[in-house]
């Protein structure tokens, strides 16, 4: 896998629509955040592992009224993610928005001495290779917009490394770097980054931790640009 971006048509669409690309779309966190960015008039493109899954998403949504699509790749396969970002530009629009919150996968929660290589490599591939490969994948159409937000949503261990969740330390550490250089780099220009730190998990009907109010901070980070990291709620004590 090489993970370099496709060959694009950069022209927006005939609609003049731009597109909210999410990865990791599913029916919690994943389609709030897509509802909440198709109601400010932007195409969805909606990226997960199943086809079905998403598909049937995208159906939901479209009977609302929004115009969307599902996409299948993997995150940890760059060559499909980035084909799968490619075909939303072509569909969709260029992509303005990007949003990089698949759910971990089991194994990356195993307490440190009980991960193997192959748990971290998995683990790194997630959350540095996935967000490496897309970024670039749509940056392009990004400065040809001249705007656009990359966001990205961790939990708590992207800031507090915990050795009972070994993966997630280790990748969302990295994570964290990249997105940090991403805003360094960046900063010159009319892109936006920002990640979303959600300490523990998301809980529909919380105060701050609902999947709705997540989707309104993310808005909120897009639309206002303010600050680099934002967090869902203080960072829970973890034990050692």
């Amino acid at each position: 896998m090489n993970g370099g971006p496709q060959v694009m048509n950069i022209r927006p669409s005939m609609s003049g629509m731009t597109t909210f690309a999410i990865i990791g779309a599913g029916r919690n966190l994943g389609e709030a955040v897509a509802r909440r960015f198709g109601r400010e008039g932007y195409s969805l493109a909606l990226i997960a592992r199943n086809q079905d899954r998403v598909d049937q998403l995208a159906a939901d949504l479209v009977a609302d009224g929004f115009t969307a699509k599902g996409y299948a790749a993997n995150v940890r396969d760059t060559d499909s993610l980035v084909a799968a970002l490619d075909q939303a530009t072509q569909d969709l629009g260029l992509i303005e928005v990007l949003s990089y919150n698949p759910l971990p996968q089991k194994e990356f929660l195993r307490p440190l001495l009980e991960s193997t290589v192959g748990d971290v490599r998995a683990a790194v591939e997630f959350s540095v290779y996935g967000p490496v490969a897309a970024v670039h994948q749509v940056l392009q159409g990004m400065r040809v917009l001249k705007k656009g937000s990359l966001l990205f949503v961790n939990g708590g261990s992207a800031v507090q490394p915990v050795q009972h969740f070994a993966g997630t330390s280790i990748g969302f550490a990295g994570e964290t770097a990249y997105v940090e250089m991403l805003d360094q780099a960046l900063k010159d220009e009319p892109i936006y980054v920002g990640q979303l730190i959600i300490p523990g998990a998301i809980v529909p009907g919380d105060e701050q931790k609902d999947p709705q109010v997540l989707a309104e901070k993310l808005w909120q980070m897009h639309s206002q640009r303010s600050r680099l990291r934002m967090f869902a709620t203080e960072l829970e004590t973890q034990p050692y």
